[in-house]
């Protein structure tokens, strides 16, 4: 098998470039997630930022269930982020696996 190292090199520099491209992108991809039946409610972008936060009033009355509705929310939010981030990136590298992407700087941890 040969390996052209300049077609290496020119696939890197074009996913370089549509890497700066999906940074942007990153404000976009937004997800809820959802705990307790909908109870509470938290939506995250891409950047992994914090948009809106909902809360149902019945939640409220137990302290320790809405701290755990909480994170569980988040915890399906992040999931579900996770996965519109790994469809962004496989699109944008052809289903190819690249190793250390989700270690980049600004680059939220894509397992």
């Amino acid at each position: 098998m040969n390996i052209n190292p300049f077609d290496i090199l020119k696939n890197a520099q074009k996913i370089q470039e549509q890497m700066g491209g999906f940074q942007e992108k990153l404000a976009n991809i937004t997800a809820t997630g959802s705990a307790g039946g909908g109870m509470v409610e938290i939506d995250l972008n891409g950047k992994i930022e914090v948009i809106a936060v909902r809360i149902a009033s019945e939640a409220m009355e137990d302290a320790e269930m809405l701290q755990d509705l909480v994170m569980a929310a988040f915890s399906s939010g992040m999931e579900k982020v996770r996965e519109a981030i790994n469809m962004e990136v496989g699109a944008m590298t052809g289903g190819l696996n690249i190793p250390g992407l989700s270690g980049m700087p600004g680059f939220p941890g894509v397992s």
